[in-house]
């Protein structure tokens, strides 16, 4: 209909937060704008990952190709990283991608004289600027040293040395995943459960257990007291039927209805660290209007050249 609104305005509400993890929902909107905010945080929202290494000298077990990779994968602390130029759009160093606005150099200087062992990590990389720095990864994960050294880059034996020089440098993980800031985003639509109330009363206690351990994760359970069955975590189901096929075997269809909310989503944010999940979740939005305002600049323009014909066709360059 003509002059009718169809905006909506979509509500977030936080449930967990970590500087590293975070789950919220985001309600009143639909799967079109959830997705593509999953795919934002994901893939657009800017980091700074090391993207150019010289070596100088490298006597380890490893090849120069092998150390320039596992480097580019060490996270970096990327607060600042949307307010950094693009390496390629940098008007300072004529896209070079060498300069203070556009880039972060570091540099290695490592060498082994004793017979022990030396691990090379993250921890030995010195940065010229302290607002990027390799993240702090903790100890006591089984793949981590748990002495606190970061990221192991390689292991030098007695005599082995490694000398390098790196740039680091803004990008988006949809041109490298080094420069994703999630680990993980999934969302899910938000589950809404009803009971039967008189279809459940009809089965005996036995029956009730068996139609709750029908379900591979614990959505439901029995009330001990009233010996009712009750949905003690609705977020839990994985929208496998499993329950509604149990209840049809058992001869009680319609015991259990479970829909989808369209316009309910859980959304479960990891981050590598190198922004917090709590930034990364505002600055995807921020990028997304970006892009929104960028339609609607694209529709003016169609919309003036509809007016002005050829004329505004040709004063685009058309």
């Amino acid at each position: 209909m003509e002059g009718a609104s169809y905006a909506r305005m979509p509500r977030v509400k936080i449930r967990e937060l970590k500087d590293d993890y975070m789950k919220f929902e985001l309600r009143d909107t639909d799967a079109s704008v959830a997705n593509a905010l999953r795919r934002v945080m994901i893939s657009e929202v800017p980091t700074v990952a090391i993207d150019l290494v010289e070596i100088e000298v490298n006597s380890s077990v490893l090849n120069d190709e092998f150390i320039a990779h596992r480097l580019g994968l060490i996270p970096l602390t990327s607060e600042r990283a949307m307010a950094m130029r693009f390496s390629r759009d940098c008007d300072a160093c004529d896209g070079d991608g060498q300069c203070e606005y556009c880039s972060v150099e570091f540099h290695l200087r490592v060498k082994r004289i004793t017979d022990q062992t030396l691990d090379v990590s993250s921890k030995d990389l010195i940065s010229s600027d302290h607002t990027v720095t390799p993240v702090d990864v903790p100890g006591g994960d089984a793949s981590i040293e748990s002495d606190g050294r970061g990221i192991i880059i390689v292991k030098l034996r007695r005599g082995q040395e490694l000398r390098l020089r790196a740039i680091a440098r803004k990008g988006i993980g949809k041109d490298h995943a080094k420069w994703s800031p999630a680990a993980t985003v999934t969302f899910m639509y938000e589950p809404d459960i009803h009971i039967n109330e008189d279809l459940m009363e009809s089965l005996t206690l036995e029956e009730k257990k068996e139609w709750v351990d029908s379900s591979p994760t614990r959505v439901f359970d029995i009330d001990p007291v009233t010996q009712q069955v009750m949905v003690v975590d609705p977020e839990a189901y994985s929208y496998d039927d499993e329950v509604i096929k149990k209840a049809e075997a058992m001869g009680k269809p319609g015991l259990i209805e479970i829909t989808a909310k369209q316009d309910s989503f859980i959304f479960t944010v990891e981050s590598t660290g190198a922004v917090k999940a709590s930034q990364l979740l505002l600055n995807s939005i921020e990028i997304l209007k970006q892009k929104l305002d960028a339609v609607r600049l694209s529709e003016d323009t169609v919309e003036a050249d509809d007016q002005f014909g050829e004329l505004g066709a040709h004063m685009r360059g058309g």
